[in-house]
């Protein structure tokens, strides 16, 4: 190819052949402290790379019952967690209590429609980012939002007390997702349940991927709102998904080209 016939060629084409053709990503949700899934998950991701996302509800205590032991993080860490968001198992109400489950997680904890209204430092980030592959070279940059359900609206009097305000999930990611550059990869992993992950799927269709979880739901084969495919690996470990998107030069974007769900526990 001459000089002249790249400076001519479109540069979604041109960022087609320079990226990666794919991107891995397996995912697990409402773990509720079922442990044993560490061996199993290095296993998959020896044999096939890919980043590795939990979606939530990973602990036994909740947002009002605050346990100061946890013994499935050392499994997360141990399975090698890239990110988890943030369940209503692992938020709590008050603020030292996340804060303290916080600083127990080797993994960053992500969480885009939470908000501290007294201004204190949050234990978790509202984005997050990773390069495929991390090694400098020309790749893809997958953008990660997490989504809490909402415990309370808005101005509620609750808000005073705890600090905490719910913002609503698709106007939280919205500006991410208008920022998100063609050829980024947008994921999000939700913790709303599978018919709000409808919702937002049909409100922001920007978004690439939608990994689910706190309905308690598995899908054999992701569901499609659009274009958006969503996808929900079920409660206790009983599966991983594993998502493999490629990107589409026509399209500017990612899209699922292949799916499974993978057996994790047999006797959870």
């Amino acid at each position: 190819m001459r000089y002249s016939d790249v400076r001519a060629t479109p540069w979604r084409w041109l960022a087609a052949v320079t990226r990666p053709k794919m991107v891995r990503i397996y995912h697990t949700s409402d773990l509720h402290d079922r442990r044993g899934v560490a061996p199993r998950l290095r296993e998959l991701r020896q044999e096939r790379p890919g980043l590795l996302f939990d979606c939530g509800d990973s602990l036994r205590g909740s947002q009002s019952l605050y346990y100061s032991s946890e013994p499935i993080v050392e499994e997360l860490d141990a399975a090698g967690y890239d990110a988890q968001a943030i369940g209503n198992r692992e938020f709590h109400y008050v603020f030292s209590l996340l804060q303290a489950r916080a600083s127990r997680m080797h993994h960053p904890l992500v969480c885009t429609n939470l908000r501290d209204t007294k201004g204190r430092a949050l234990p978790f980030s509202p984005a997050l980012h990773f390069d495929v592959p991390p090694n400098g070279m020309r790749g893809v940059r997958v953008h990660v939002l997490g989504l809490l359900v909402t415990q309370y609206r808005v101005g509620s009097p609750w808000e005073r007390v705890f600090g905490w305000r719910f913002l609503d999930p698709a106007e939280a990611i919205e500006p991410y997702a208008k920022s998100t550059p063609d050829g980024d990869m947008l994921v999000v992993l939700s913790h709303l349940g599978l018919s709000l992950d409808s919702k937002l799927a049909e409100r922001v269709p920007r978004i690439d991927l939608i990994l689910g979880g706190h309905s308690h739901d598995t899908l054999e084969a992701p569901r499609y709102v659009g274009d958006v495919p969503i996808v929900h690996a079920g409660p206790y470990g009983r599966f991983v998904s594993r998502s493999e998107l490629a990107y589409r030069p026509d399209r500017g974007r990612f899209g699922l080209e292949d799916f499974a769900l993978v057996p994790l526990l047999r006797s959870p």
